[in-house]
């Protein structure tokens, strides 16, 4: 008989006990212990401290500013994001490059500047701002602005999840579909939106997640009216800058904790879509 010879199968990454460590190492570094850290130092103040800190009513107004704006942006990016990648996808055009280019410009510009630059936009003597202010609408240094802002750092999430998507879909259905006597619109919701909705679901999750803790390019153009225009992350700032390292950490973990279910959520939905489609196939 001759023996059956078994190769050992060669990878480029080290073995497993090596990748595991170094994965491990590097994600406590980055990720665990700065999160840990603020578990710490909210545990410096008992439950009752604790609940009366993140229930003060100027906490609880910041909140309501933060969620809703986010929403709201996370939702219009949701829309605009998805015309973008298909856009993007499906056409050729002059400049198509440079589109694609600009969609990754709210990553690698500081926030900071995009913020100054919104703001000095939006203003009633801005070029935007003023031709809204002709009408009796202020968009600057109210929750308007702040949800511009948060749509111009939002929308990658959404393109670069969905587009992807796009462009690996096989056109071979949706012709099909229209052999059949499908409209477009009908062609749109039940061949390509059901491949689609997971990474929508995803861009996002992302953007909403992303949208909660921006400080940068908010601060400058919402105004920072108490109860009104003022974020979640600037009453954080206000805490540490007055060395109340406890409140802050204390807030900063209900931000930690509803980006984290938010994003949970999302994950849980892209894997019930999965198993659906599977099953329909």
């Amino acid at each position: 008989m001759e023996r059956k010879k078994t190769r050992r199968k060669t990878r480029v990454i080290p073995g497993f006990g090596l990748s595991a460590g170094v994965t491990l190492t590097m994600l406590s570094l980055i990720v665990i212990i700065p999160l840990a850290s603020l578990v710490v130092y909210t545990a410096q103040m008992d439950f009752p401290e604790f609940i009366r800190t993140i229930t003060r009513a100027r906490v609880l107004a910041s909140f309501k500013v933060s969620f809703l704006t986010a929403l709201t942006a996370s939702a219009v990016n949701a829309v605009m994001g998805m015309i973008l990648a298909w856009v993007l996808v499906r056409y050729q055009f002059p400049g198509k490059r440079l589109l694609d280019g600009m969609i990754e410009l709210p990553f690698a510009l500081p926030t900071a500047v995009a913020g100054i630059a919104l703001a000095s936009l939006t203003t009633d003597q801005g070029w935007i701002g003023s031709i809204f202010a002709g009408w009796g609408i202020k968009i600057a240094y109210t929750r308007i602005g702040i949800t511009i802002a948060l749509i111009f750092i939002g929308i990658p999430f959404v393109v670069r999840s969905v587009q992807p998507v796009l462009e690996k879909m096989d056109s071979s259905y949706e012709e099909a579909a229209g052999v059949l006597g499908a409209g477009r619109a009908r062609i749109f919701w039940k061949v390509i939106f059901p491949e689609v909705k997971p990474a929508l679901f995803t861009g996002f999750g992302l953007a909403f997640a992303r949208c909660l803790g921006e400080y940068g390019s908010v601060v400058f153009i919402a105004g920072n009216k108490p109860y009104y225009t003022e974020i979640t992350p600037l009453i954080i700032m206000s805490e540490l800058q007055e060395y109340d390292y406890a409140s802050a950490t204390a807030i900063a973990l209900v931000m930690l904790a509803a980006a984290f279910l938010i994003l949970l959520a999302m994950s849980l939905i892209q894997s019930g879509n999965r198993r659906i489609l599977k099953g329909g196939r």
